[in-house]
């Protein structure tokens, strides 16, 4: 049964307070992850980052990928690269080494605060998307160039999420697996408008426009959100290489195996290659345990999606405002630094180690039908956007015409 959560707003979780009744204890990971090819693309421009803010040390270590969190927080992030040749593959490359570079610099020893770690993921995001796009417009071979990004940033209970484009967050939390994110993209927004069903969107002819992309322009509109987890919980980061080719209940199941991260990241690969593998595949997979997190019997709030406000600077985060909006679709058991513009709603309504020994690479290749589009798409009408695609299919369609004839 698909269930879509309700419309509320919720308490932002960094209060002084909270902190206090956080359980004490550590906060343990054990993860892994994957980026593949797939069947059709001659190259990957897909690219993860997995981080260890307190050691500073990034990529599939074995200190990594089993370990307590420290003080300082880690990151996990997926990025989906576009632009043809190598630009989509540079793109990504800059973004995950961008991010990292900028959680890390000037990191102070002491203990990280949930609003300083958010303040400081989306700040990250952003420089990573100026500086992409001032690489694009300096060398002409890489115009056009930009990434998706899907990062997630976790300081002792809490995970934050920073969304450009339409790669995916998820966690599963005992039966119920939920999407955290929401797609920035032309099929969502349609959805969201009820201009189109789920069941048609699997189908939809322009299900490669996002809205936004870091690189794309010089500003980008980070949407924050935020997540307090559970022991047990299991994140999932991806590009739509996984979350376009097996659907959401196989995703769930393969979740809920119990494996081991790295035996859930083949066995999720396997399944978009076996449906086409008509896109690159990335997959991060996150286990949280540890007496720093409470134990699930003690959910108060379910799983959703769940907007995070930045308070003033060195304050803390406010409530959770009226923008707060349904979650995505759950499955029960039945360059320089840019200025802030924090969490954003501004496209309402819409739905790293990058060469990891997994990563498999081939001869660049050019744009084809399924690279991504982007369209900056701040408020923009669900009209303007329909008539612009009508206008390229009749551009295209005239200029077909005229050469055959």
């Amino acid at each position: 049964m698909l269930v879509t959560q309700p419309e509320t707003s919720v308490p932002s979780p960094s209060s002084a307070e909270e902190e206090e009744e956080s359980p004490s204890g550590e906060v343990r990971v054990n993860l892994f992850a994957r980026t593949d090819v797939g069947q059709v693309r001659e190259h990957n421009e897909d690219n993860f980052l997995v981080a260890d803010l307190t050691r500073r040390t990034r990529g599939l270590l074995e200190a990594n990928r089993a370990t307590a969190v420290g003080p300082q927080g880690a990151v996990f992030a997926v990025c989906d690269g576009m632009g043809g040749a190598a630009a989509g593959e540079i793109a990504s490359q800059l973004a995950v080494d961008i991010i990292y570079e900028r959680l890390v610099d000037g990191l102070a020893e002491r203990p990280i605060r949930r609003d300083e770690l958010a303040r400081r993921l989306v700040r990250a995001v952003e420089t990573a998307g100026l500086r992409i796009f001032h690489e694009a417009k300096a060398d002409r071979s890489r115009r056009g160039m930009g990434t998706t990004v899907t990062a997630a940033a976790l300081v002792d209970e809490v995970l934050f999420f920073a969304q450009v484009g339409d790669s995916r967050g998820y966690v599963l939390r005992g039966d119920t697996l939920v999407q955290l994110t929401r797609d920035q993209s032309l099929v969502n927004q349609l959805i969201e408008a009820g201009q189109l069903t789920e069941e048609e969107a699997e189908t939809f002819e322009h299900n490669n426009i996002i809205l936004q992309a870091l690189g794309t322009s010089d500003t980008v509109q980070v949407d924050l959100t935020y997540a307090e987890l559970r022991r047990g919980d299991i994140l999932l980061l991806c590009s739509d290489g996984l979350s376009g080719m097996v659907r959401f209940e196989e995703i769930r199941e393969a979740l809920r195996s119990g494996a081991e991260p790295l035996e859930i990241c083949k066995a999720l690969t396997e399944r978009a290659n076996n449906a086409g593998g008509h896109d690159n595949i990335t997959v991060i997979i996150v286990r949280f345990d540890g007496t720093g997190l409470k134990p699930l019997e003690a959910e108060t709030e379910p799983l959703k999606y769940r907007k995070y406000v930045l308070g003033d600077e060195g304050g803390e985060g406010g409530m959770a405002g009226p923008n707060s909006s349904p979650s995505g679709t759950s499955l029960g058991p039945s360059g320089s630094e840019p200025a802030m513009t924090g969490a954003s709603n501004s496209l309402r309504p819409s739905a790293g180690a990058g060469a990891s020994a997994w990563q498999e690479q081939g001869a660049h290749g050019a744009y084809d039908h399924d690279d991504r589009i982007d369209i900056p798409g701040t408020h923009v009408p669900i009209w303007m956007v329909v008539g612009i695609i009508f206008g390229v299919v009749v551009l295209l369609a005239g200029t077909a015409f005229l050469l055959l004839r």
